[in-house]
């Protein structure tokens, strides 16, 4: 197998990808070649705005191939075409042959919340001290419990959720989870008693994924789109980004119920004021966890 990498400007990135998957190639990924640098980009979607972007200002485009005679056939027809301007080759280069899904399996493994909470792949057994378990595999929405963002998420519920299910239905009473991603946190809830949890996404894989998910934990909940939020929740759930959260900022508290509580996620610690003041027309957020550089932050009303 043979890795053909490229770097395109942003206007480039669907025609040359479209272009390289109709050249045979078995895989095509996108990334952002500032990754881990000053000039990062992160790309997301808000209601009512313009979905994401196809790609970066500078975008790392890697194909797959088959062989090294097939990806070098590629370079050569890409180079003679009009939308190759701009791009370049950043390099061809063989991969080793392996067991791609044991690789990754091997990278996921049971994910500790609580000494009795865990996240836990279908090919592992849950461990022996666990009491309560979502079964979660990786797939294309974000939330797969590894992030210190989402671990913060799931010890909050179960902090607030200790105790038998009637204590904990009074506590979590009814979940908003906005921008559910692989739904785990709206599973969570559930898997503490909480009946009513409405799960939503602006992405249609996520809510396609928190759908299976659920029916794979036998917990029961609504999935949709953001305009399916209706009324009041005593729970308010978002692990997003800081700047969507501060633009939700009137959208998310005008669900929150009276004595509810509204948590939020996604946070640096450097980005805690910029939260703190988008929300103080609302509300007085302030940090309720902390891990890895990341923070969560919650209200109540």
């Amino acid at each position: 197998m043979f890795e053909l990498s490229l770097m395109c400007p942003e206007n480039r990135v669907e025609t040359l990808s479209d272009a390289l998957e109709a050249l045979d190639a078995l895989s095509v990924s996108i990334e952002d070649a500032d990754a881990q640098t000053d000039a990062e980009q992160a790309l997301f979607g808000e209601p009512g705005m313009p979905p994401p972007k196809k790609g970066w200002q500078r975008s790392r485009v890697t194909a797959l191939y088959a062989s090294e005679a097939l990806a070098k056939d590629t370079l050569l027809l890409l180079q003679e075409q009009d939308f190759f301007t701009d791009c370049q080759v950043l390099g061809l280069k063989d991969v080793p042959e392996q067991d791609w899904v044991r690789l990754t399996q091997s990278q996921f493994t049971p994910v500790e919340i609580t000494p009795e909470f865990w996240i836990v792949p279908t090919w592992h057994e849950p461990p022996t001290q666990a009491r309560i378990v979502i079964r979660l595999d990786p797939g294309l929405a974000f939330g797969t419990g590894t992030h210190p963002t989402t671990r913060m998420c799931l010890r909050w519920i179960a902090q607030r959720g200790h105790g038998d299910h009637s204590a904990v239905r009074n506590k979590l009473g009814r979940v908003l989870d906005y921008g559910c991603g692989s739904g785990i946190l709206a599973i969570g809830a559930a898997k503490y008693g909480a009946a009513d949890i409405d799960a939503v996404d602006i992405d249609g894989a996520a809510v396609e994924s928190t759908v299976l998910n659920a029916q794979a934990n036998q917990v029961l909940l609504k999935a949709g789109f953001p305009d399916a939020v209706t009324g009041v929740y005593q729970t308010v759930l978002a692990n997003i980004l800081a700047t969507p959260l501060k633009v939700l900022a009137p959208l998310l508290w005008s669900h929150v119920a009276p004595g509810g509580s509204l948590v939020l996620a996604g946070i640096l610690e450097r980005q805690a004021d910029e939260l703190k003041t988008a929300y103080a027309p609302y509300c007085q957020l302030a940090i309720s966890d902390q891990q890895e550089g990341w923070i969560l932050m919650s209200a109540s009303n």
